[in-house]
């Protein structure tokens, strides 16, 4: 697989580790340098082929948007930053993407297949079987933190008020994510809405019997009537 060459220019431990984290779970890419003061990225740049920054825009002496202007043959550049107010000035500097601080591992992903190969007519090709090999894990934040689970064991995701559950072998593994995020990002063909509160997944599903589904694990879930002809026509055949 081609890889490419990445540096990290942010000034916060916390926001480096979790880059390098994600960084470390894309095979096309490759960390050849992380640097919390700007200047020191001038230097580096002349002497080191780099083709993507992950770049900060608040840091310290000089923002990433000014260093951004005055970097010569810029590699491509995917901005990170706690403040949405910049987007229009960055894409306006052509950036590949601008990630609002905390961003998900899959918006994550989502970004990078955004950058091209340099030698890829198509500028998609590798980057499609690193998705690809990515599809059955997925990171959700919790608090300060990120843990990686397989989304093949999701036995159920239950709706609660600000957040979701996220049931796997009886655990629940709670999630800052709404319900709707999850029925966009998982396979249609495996995870099916049931009820405004809940999204399955068929494969765990033991018997269904009138209004409830029973799955594998003894528990008990609802359907909706406002689901229930979709999830029986796409189902219950």
């Amino acid at each position: 697989m081609t890889t490419r060459t990445c540096i990290i220019v942010e000034d916060q431990p916390p926001a480096q580790r979790i880059l390098k984290s994600f960084i470390e779970d894309v095979k096309s890419l490759e960390l050849i340098g992380t640097f919390g003061e700007p200047t020191a990225v001038l230097d580096f740049l002349k002497s080191n082929r780099v083709d993507l920054i992950f770049l900060d825009i608040h840091l310290p002496k000089i923002s990433g948007i000014d260093l951004l202007k005055i970097i010569p043959d810029s590699p491509h550049v995917i901005l990170t930053t706690a403040f949405p107010d910049y987007a229009l000035e960055s894409y306006e500097l052509n950036v590949v993407d601008y990630l609002l601080k905390p961003f998900s591992f899959q918006r994550f992903v989502q970004a990078v297949a955004k950058v091209p190969f340099a030698n890829s007519a198509s500028g998609t090709s590798g980057e499609e079987e690193t998705v690809e090999g990515l599809k059955n894990e997925v990171f959700i934040k919790t608090g300060y933190d990120y843990t990686k689970i397989v989304i093949s064991d999701i036995e159920y995701i239950k709706s609660d008020a600000d957040y979701t559950e996220i049931v796997i072998g009886g655990k629940k593994k709670i999630s800052s994510e709404p319900l709707r995020h999850w029925q966009e990002l998982l396979d249609q063909n495996s995870f099916v809405r049931i009820h405004k509160s809940y999204i399955v997944n068929t494969s765990k599903i033991q018997k269904v019997s009138g209004n409830r589904v029973y799955l594998e694990n003894e528990e008990v879930l609802p359907i909706g009537r406002a689901y229930k002809d979709d999830f029986s026509s796409r189902f219950l055949k």
